[in-house]
Parts: C-alpha cells; sequence; structure tokens
C-alpha cells in the first residue's frame, strides 16, 4: 500500500517559482492538484484492489488457529482501509481548497504554509508553528 509519504515521493520534479510568481499563482495551484489528484486515483486503485484481494481471501477455516490468523489480518486491512479512507477524504477537501482559491494558507491563523511543507504533504491545512503547537497539546492532553 502506498502511503501519503510514498505516493508523494513519487513527485520526482519540485516546483521551481518564476522570479517575482505571487505565492499561489495558478501554475502553482495547477500542479499541487495534479498531485493530489494522481495521490487520490492511486489510493482509490489501491482501495479497490484490496477489497478485492480480501473477498478472494475471505476463507472459513476449521481450524481455530487458522481463523484467528484470518481475523487478525482481516482486522489490520480494514485499519489500512479506513486510514486510506480518511485521507482520500483529506485529499477531497484539500482539493475544494483549492477550487476556493483558500490552498496554501494555515486555517488557523492565515499565513503562507509554504511551498516546501506542501510538496512534503501536500493536504496540509496548517502552517508549521501551528501544527507543531497542535501536537504540542495533543501530548499534553495525552498525558
Amino acid at each position: 500500500m502506498g502511503t501519503q509519504l510514498e505516493l508523494s515521493k513519487k513527485v520526482a520534479i519540485s516546483y521551481k517559482p518564476k522570479k517575482g510568481e505571487e505565492y499561489m499563482s495558478p501554475e502553482q495551484l495547477l500542479y499541487f492538484r495534479q498531485i493530489l489528484e494522481k495521490q487520490r486515483d492511486e489510493l482509490s486503485e489501491e482501495m479497490n484492489r484490496a477489497v478485492h484481494v480480501m473477498q478472494e481471501e475471505a476463507t472459513i477455516f476449521a481450524d481455530p488457529n487458522d481463523r484467528a490468523s484470518q481475523e487478525s489480518d482481516m482486522t489490520l486491512e480494514l485499519r489500512n482501509r479506513d486510514r486510506e479512507r480518511k485521507l482520500l477524504k483529506k485529499i477531497d477537501e484539500t482539493i475544494a481548497s483549492i477550487d476556493a482559491n483558500e490552498y496554501g494558507y494555515c486555517e488557523k491563523c492565515g499565513v503562507e504554509i509554504g511551498l516546501q511543507r506542501l510538496e512534503a504533504r501536500p493536504t496540509a491545512s496548517l502552517c508549521i508553528d501551528c501544527k507543531t503547537l497542535q501536537e504540542i497539546r495533543e501530548k499534553q492532553m495525552a498525558k
């Protein structure tokens, strides 16, 4: 299964803005839209393939150990499918933010997220500072 990171690494060419090009120009928006659409297509393909494999492998074993092993495998697969479904939703939301001309700006503070961060994680909706603060809060809440 290709994770978002693995899918992002398939983008061989990074965006080089032209001198004086404004942030989130039509060219930049098109560049990121193409990356996101490619990720969405690859993810959908992988999800469909995985569902077919799960259906083909769905067998009832008489041996309790075999059955337990199969159930464990299925649980892991279902967890992966759920993660992929959430990523697919995030990709669709990100494409919608491109359509709304809101892409590339932090949804908390409004500052530019930055091309490098967006190339590393095209679905990023927070600048690095807001994301860091969010992670610190999450760690504190977990304690």
